[in-house]
């Protein structure tokens, strides 16, 4: 992702797919995945809805930069189930997605490239019948501000149209905010021509 793009492509909601190749069958569920602390939980819930499968193989994407990904072929020679699997995601330019395809097998050997290929194209229309949306990387701050100047506060805000999502107003007030990664530096150099105010970088959704 270049310095000044900041939008993404991921799935909205889980998609499935199947694809059959000499009586092996390729099933695979896509997911939005965010947390790879929740691997082992979506695999261990395939693991118990296909007890009979051979192999449960996956690969992700993860950060809007696209740079966190990981395969695993899960028994599969090296090379023919994860690493297809994340080319497919790769070539749709999709994020914080994982892809687990479950392969029963069919009792005929499909070779190297026969499982490249299969594993390739159930992600591939898997994909195809997902609903692909794009998404903004958001930057949230903490601004903190004296009750004098909340007017200044709430027009910048207003001019900018940056979203609220928390606020306490006393002598001292505390806001937080969410706003288009683009828009920070205007933002930022905005709030600190203002005296007396702080605005802190939180995190990035």
């Amino acid at each position: 992702m270049s310095l000044f793009e900041d939008t993404y492509f991921t799935i909205e909601e889980p998609a499935e797919g199947i694809f059959r190749d000499k009586g092996s069958k390729f099933i695979a569920y896509a997911y939005p995945f965010k947390d790879e602390n929740k691997l082992k939980e979506v695999i261990g819930e395939l693991r118990s809805l296909h007890p009979k499968a051979r192999h449960h193989c996956w690969a992700y994407r993860l950060s809007p930069d696209r740079t966190v990904f990981r395969v695993n072929d899960d028994g599969e020679p090296s090379g023919t189930a994860g690493r297809p699997i994340l080319n497919a995601l790769l070539s749709k330019d999709v994020t914080n997605i994982l892809v687990v395809v479950v392969r029963y097998f069919g009792g005929t050997l499909l070779g190297v490239p026969g499982l490249i290929n299969a594993y390739k194209t159930v992600t591939q229309e898997t994909l195809a019948s997902a609903s692909i949306v794009e998404k903004t990387v958001n930057d949230v701050y903490q601004i903190d501000f004296g009750y004098l100047v909340m007017n200044d506060i709430m027009r910048i805000i207003k001019d900018e149209n940056i979203t609220v999502l928390s606020q306490e107003f006393d002598n001292a007030c505390i806001m937080i905010v969410e706003m288009r990664k683009m828009q920070v530096n205007n933002f930022v150099q905005k709030i600190d021509k203002i005296e007396g105010v702080r605005s802190t970088y939180l995190r990035t959704l």
